[in-house]
């Protein structure tokens, strides 16, 4: 069942039926919290008429040539301050060769991506979290950091998802902390339960395969619930209805640097449909049929595949083989269009349909990096450099200082993984989209 909340009324009676908190009213949106207007007292606008007389008995005193000199003064200071000022330059309108006093990634350059201004108008953007009751206090610390460097600008809706009813204080909690409208879903059995075509004694047997190999998450259900529900399912949920981009946050994952534009229409304006910052190797001892259940798809549908595609970053021998190369899903941004799109939702179908999420421990991760590079367009592909984030074990941190500073990062670049070569897979991806990733010395 679903509960949508707008925000929390601290005096709202529990459903006591379901276990999950009525209706809210958006108390912080309501008349009482708009700020008063401030209203000037007489005396202060009669002193205000009295200072308009005098300047304009001033400028009528003066000739010609002196209403020329001082508005030739007036336009010279002008000029040294926007020139020389610090902070003169609008932060809300940015293109891939920059404007004077802010500066573009040199990874974004190189993607010829404009930066769009802050028009006042929001796209059509979500927040979406799959967590627990107990991850609370977690995510408390992801939402304020989300809204320090990103929402509290914007007031994007959040959207939580749970295998379990959510608590009263959970709701009450994080719609105290998010600046837009928040809403609640306990996931069915639809999305969260063993599918009917599920033998259990081969899904046992490759449980144990995995725990012999010390798998993560070997022979763990619900983990396998979540990957599925993530890779496909999550997309047609009936709260993202309304939604065309989405922003993946998972309750443990930390931004480091102020987004200084709204990202949401950053994927709109530059035509973008998959964005991520840290890519790496999957464990190949959890998808070991992945690929092969992937080319039967291509072969059964080349309609839905891509002509210029990032075939050869998951693809060392022109898609023989899986290199293993994912993008971390933990932090993701994208279209929801394209991930409810036919050849995507047929690609997830067709997965499905084979048993890998339970047969072995197929992650949503490789699947949307496959289907990204596969079924896009590699334009449609977008590297986000200026932002940072960390996710443990792992790190990202702008390499240019300028950058960092610009944008307030807190991140150490010393800790930063993004490009390192061995286990990491961004370089390859700058390869094969024909750029050159920042120079970066892992020799330390």
């Amino acid at each position: 069942m679903v509960k949508e909340s707008m925000r929390v009324n601290l005096y709202a009676k529990p459903d006591v039926e379901q276990g999950l908190p009525t209706e809210y009213e958006d108390e912080k949106k309501s008349k009482k919290f708009l700020p008063k207007s401030r209203n000037f007292s007489t005396l202060a606008l009669r002193k205000l008429r009295d200072i308009k007389l005098k300047l304009e008995d001033i400028y009528d005193d003066l000739t010609p040539m002196q209403r020329l000199i001082i508005s030739g003064i007036c336009l010279f200071i002008f000029c040294i301050y926007y020139t020389w000022g610090g902070s003169h330059y609008d932060p809300v309108i940015r293109t891939a060769l920059g404007t004077r006093g802010y500066k573009i990634p040199v990874t974004d350059i190189q993607q010829h991506i404009t930066h769009p201004k802050d028009d006042g108008a929001n796209e059509k953007g979500v927040f979406i979290t799959l967590c627990r009751n107990e991850d609370l206090f977690e995510l408390t610390e992801t939402i304020r950091n989300i809204e320090e460097k990103f929402n509290n600008r914007y007031h994007y809706d959040w959207v939580f998802f749970n295998d379990n009813a959510f608590t009263k204080e959970f709701v009450e909690v994080t719609s105290a902390l998010a600046s837009g409208k928040t809403r609640y879903a306990k996931l069915s059995q639809e999305y969260w339960g063993l599918p009917d075509w599920i033998d259990e004694g081969v899904m046992k047997r490759g449980f144990e395969k995995l725990t012999a190999v010390n798998a993560l998450y070997a022979d763990s259900v619900p983990y396998r619930h979540m990957c599925r529900f993530q890779a496909g399912l999550v997309y047609n949920h009936p709260l993202l209805k309304e939604y065309k981009y989405f922003w993946r946050v998972d309750h443990d994952v930390k931004v480091h640097c102020k987004v200084q534009y709204d990202l949401f229409k950053f994927l709109r304006v530059n035509k973008k449909k998959y964005g991520f910052i840290l890519s790496l190797h999957e464990y190949p001892e959890t998808i070991p049929t992945l690929w092969q259940s992937t080319k039967e798809f291509m072969e059964k549908h080349p309609e839905h595949v891509s002509k210029n595609n990032l075939m050869k970053f998951i693809s060392d021998d022109e898609g023989k083989t899986y290199n293993l190369c994912h993008f971390w899903s933990n932090f993701e941004v994208g279209s929801l269009d394209f991930f409810r799109s036919k050849q995507y939702q047929d690609y997830f179908k067709y997965l499905d349909s084979k048993g890998g999420f339970y047969y072995e421990r197929w992650g949503d991760a490789p699947i949307h990096s496959i289907a990204a590079s596969v079924l896009l367009d590699k334009s449609e592909v977008h590297f986000f450099e200026g932002m940072g984030y960390s996710h443990l074990p792992f790190t990202s941190c702008p390499a240019e200082a300028a950058i960092r500073l610009q944008n307030e990062c807190t991140c150490d670049p010393h800790e930063d993984d993004t490009w390192e070569p061995s286990f990491f897979c961004n370089t390859k991806f700058f390869n094969v989209q024909n750029m050159l990733p920042p120079v970066v010395n892992y020799n330390y």
